[in-house]
């Protein structure tokens, strides 16, 4: 009985194993290719992974056709095109200052008076030694006719024999003395009376008068004070009148830019005092000469022992504001845009696309770590400041500007040739087509880590802060 229990079992098992084994390899293709898919996936993910660990990230923009504008940047003061200082010819105290600071004066108005006493007493001085000494010249003038009267008398004697010679020689002498004695004492009336007029010159100086129109800018002085004269140094300065209608920027220029700049050239000045406000104007007189500055006292010696200096040279460039506004005051600080140059139509890119390579690829940061370098190696004695300041020149002209063009996922360095610059984009004459993808940022990619064919990729914008 067992074994016939036993045998439809047996049975049964013998009829379901064909079917088991049928799904079995299927099963197994699953499994398979499930397998190899992850594997794909995985490597696919570390490839991208290797390549965006080789790639720089960069930020692009497209060569454009526009018009650009040189501008030359500088910094001023907002002066009065006329400005008069005030400072007398004589000494002594001031007894009226009618104008106050801002106040309106037309020319030939006194503006400035000072104690006249000693100036005065001075005059009347003069006044007296001129009546003495016209006193003199008169009685000189009586004693020369009497001498020449005698003198003719004797003269008609003397031709007749009747008196002596040695009588007619003694009055010849004296009409000779009485004639030199008139010719001093008008000569004495002639001294006294410069010093007179001299006197009463001075005395007219204690008195000023506004030399032309306008206002009083500035008021250094008060009634009572003393004042030096102007004689031989500087004197006091006690006022100051302008003619605020017709204002300037004055602004120092670097001598690297002022060759670019000419008479003429239109400005856009802006005015701390009116930040939402741009005024024009256009370059009214240019400075000859540099007006220097840098440091002090050390000049001198550095440049005598040939070493350098830390003087910058810069070039006064005077700006005539055409708006007329009666708001702006004197000492206002001001920034001028002269716009030297202008070019329309011209291919451009941004300012920060252009870099500066060697002609073997080198970055300047390259190039100084190289000169560095084989300056350490150097064996003997350094070179000299004038061999050293010779091959630094000579790396210069031979540094090329490029671009990068982004190319793919790869970038072309380009040799450009450059032209005028505005304050964001510059003009590029040759090396670069309007559409050409170049690379713009960022800075440290552009100057030193970008190379011919190097691999990028576009940087993701940074995600704005929620809580600003």
């Amino acid at each position: 009985m067992n074994a016939a229990s036993l045998a439809p079992t047996a049975a049964s098992t013998s009829v379901t194993s064909p079917t088991a084994r049928k799904k079995s390899p299927l099963r197994w293709y699953l499994i398979g290719g499930t397998a190899l898919l992850a594997v794909l996936v995985t490597a696919a993910v570390i490839a991208k992974k290797k390549s965006a660990a080789g790639s720089i990230a960069v930020t692009t923009e497209k060569a454009e056709v526009r018009t650009l504008t040189q501008v030359v940047t500088a910094t001023g003061k907002v002066q009065p095109e006329v400005e008069v200082k005030i400072s007398p010819e004589v000494y002594g105290e001031i007894t009226a200052l009618p104008f106050r600071e801002g106040a309106t004066v037309k020319k030939g108005e006194l503006v400035v008076r000072i104690k006249p006493d000693f100036y005065q007493a001075q005059v009347e001085q003069q006044q007296a030694a001129v009546a003495a000494a016209r006193a003199t010249a008169v009685a000189s003038r009586v004693k020369l006719a009497k001498a020449e009267a005698d003198l003719k008398q004797y003269k008609d004697l003397y031709a007749r024999k009747l008196v002596a010679e040695s009588d007619f020689i003694a009055y010849k002498t004296n009409f000779d003395a009485a004639q030199a004695d008139y010719a001093a004492s008008v000569a004495t009336v002639q001294q006294f009376e410069g010093s007179l007029n001299q006197a009463k010159d001075t005395l007219s100086k204690t008195v000023i008068y506004s030399p032309m129109d306008g206002s009083v800018s500035a008021r250094e002085s008060e009634v009572g004070e003393r004042v030096v004269a102007t004689g031989s140094f500087a004197g006091t300065e006690i006022m100051r009148i302008a003619d605020l209608s017709s204002m300037e920027v004055r602004v120092n220029v670097n001598e690297n830019d002022i060759v670019n700049v000419k008479v003429n050239d239109p400005v856009a000045i802006s005015i701390d005092a009116y930040p939402d406000r741009k005024f024009k104007g256009f370059v009214r007189e240019i400075s000859s000469s540099a007006a220097n500055s840098g440091a002090s006292g050390s000049g001198s010696s550095a440049q005598s022992s040939g070493g350098a200096t830390d003087e910058v040279t810069n070039f006064v460039v005077k700006i005539r504001i055409v708006d007329r506004e009666s708001s702006l005051h004197p000492g206002m600080s001001a920034t001028a845009d002269i716009q030297t140059r202008t070019v329309a139509n011209v291919v451009s890119v941004p300012i920060q696309s252009v870099a500066v390579r060697s002609p073997d690829g080198l970055s300047t940061e390259a190039i100084q770590k190289k000169k560095d370098k084989e300056a350490q190696d150097r064996s003997g004695a350094e070179l000299s400041v004038t061999a050293e300041k010779a091959e630094a020149k000579h790396v210069q002209q031979d540094l090329l500007h490029v671009v990068f063009i982004k190319q793919g996922n790869k970038v072309k360095m380009q040799t450009v040739d450059t032209g005028i610059a505005d304050n964001t984009y510059i003009e590029v004459k040759s090396g670069v087509r309007a559409g050409d993808e170049v690379v713009s940022g960022t800075y440290a990619a552009v100057s030193r880590k970008l190379k011919d064919g190097s691999t990028v990729e576009i940087e993701k914008p940074k995600p704005e802060d929620d809580s600003k």
